[in-house]
Parts: structure tokens; C-alpha cells; sequence
């Protein structure tokens, strides 16, 4: 794998992500159970666009997107008070082949990393009901974030400023990073052929 240092956000860090499948968009490729995903073929598209044009697709950015944002570092704090690990800032992180890659939270020794979100009180409320929930809604994330990094576990910290946070621990998938791997890489053939086709 290859970690660059561009800060999350930044034009470089967009421009390394450019045209690439992302852990965080995953889930418009592979299911949860591992299937391929109906929405593939136009994230596909997007990325192949990216490509031929160098410039990456708009993305909405709404008032809780904005929220996790600017709590992430509070966030981040908390969970190292709480869990006494600490977490190292990086970039995108490629795979072997450059192809794909994830932008973590956080890397945490030499064995773990993390992945942070900021929900809505009414979501947050819905994961302390059911913890489950919470990891399906990111299970194709986390597992990228554990085939890009070759790490063994990977915690989920779901946080608020005005409820209990969240801190789950999930380890690899070995059987699902196959399926996905499979999904990954079917896709990096189809991007790179049509790519060379139209340009």
C-alpha cells in the first residue's frame, strides 16, 4: 500500500482520489452480503468520467455532512480519551496496484485503524438500539479499510456532543474481502478498458 500525506478535503487529496474506487463509496458496487450492487454501472460511469475529463463530480454536501465534519476532530479526541489508543492522521491510502484505495480516520498501532461518523441524535439513537445496524450501514467501508490496509480490525466510533457515543469493534472478513476483491477488481478492468477505448 502507498499512505500520502494530503490532508483529508484538500484539492491534492481529491486529486489522488480522482477516477479511483473509495472504500467510502463502495457500497454502489457490492452489497452488504456480496453481490454487485445495482447502482454500479453508473459509479462506473462517474469514475470513468473523472478520468477522460480530470474533474471529479459534484457531491451534495448537506447540513449533517457539515456537522461531521466539523465534530470529527472533537471526535476523534473523545475516542482516544476513552479508549487510551492513539490515532494517526493520514491521507489516502492506495493499494499495491494504485488502482483503489480509502481515506481512514485514523490508523491506530500497527494492527487496527478507525472510522468515525457524526449521525443525526435520531440515527445515533437507532444504533444504540441496535449496534447491528450501526455496522451495516458501513460494512462495506470498514472491510475496504481492512483489505487496502492489510490491518485486522477496524473500530466503528459513532459520536455526538449531546449523546453517549458508540465504539465497535469489527475484525476482517476474510470470506467478504474476497467477494469484494472480486467486485474491485472486475471493476478496475471494465474503468481501465473503456477508458483506453475513448480516449
Amino acid at each position: 500500500m502507498l499512505i500520502t500525506e494530503f490532508e483529508q478535503g484538500t484539492d491534492e487529496w481529491l486529486s489522488v482520489r480522482l477516477g479511483r474506487i473509495s472504500a467510502s463509496r463502495l457500497n454502489k458496487l457490492i452489497t452488504t452480503t456480496g453481490k454487485a450492487s445495482a447502482s454500479g454501472d453508473k459509479y462506473l460511469a462517474s469514475l470513468i468520467a473523472e478520468r477522460l475529463t480530470g474533474r471529479r463530480e459534484e457531491v451534495f454536501v448537506n447540513s449533517h455532512m457539515e456537522r461531521g465534519t466539523r465534530l470529527e476532530s472533537s471526535a476523534r479526541c473523545c475516542y482516544e480519551w476513552e479508549t487510551g489508543n492513539l490515532v494517526t492522521e493520514c491521507g489516502f491510502i492506495l493499494d499495491d496496484l494504485g488502482e483503489f484505495g480509502c481515506s481512514p480516520d485514523g490508523l491506530i498501532g500497527d494492527d487496527g485503524g478507525i472510522e468515525i461518523k457524526v449521525p443525526a441524535d435520531s440515527t445515533m439513537m437507532g444504533y444504540h438500539l441496535d449496534n447491528e445496524k450501526f455496522y451495516t450501514a458501513y460494512k462495506q467501508q470498514v472491510q475496504c479499510c481492512m483489505l487496502v490496509t492489510g490491518r485486522a480490525w477496524w473500530d466503528l466510533y459513532a459520536y455526538s456532543d449531546s449523546i453517549e457515543a458508540i465504539c465497535i469493534r469489527i475484525e476482517r472478513d476474510e470470506e467478504y474481502i474476497e467477494k469484494m476483491l472480486a467486485v474491485i477488481m472486475n471493476a478496475i478492468i471494465i474503468i481501465n478498458d473503456t477508458t483506453e477505448k475513448m480516449i
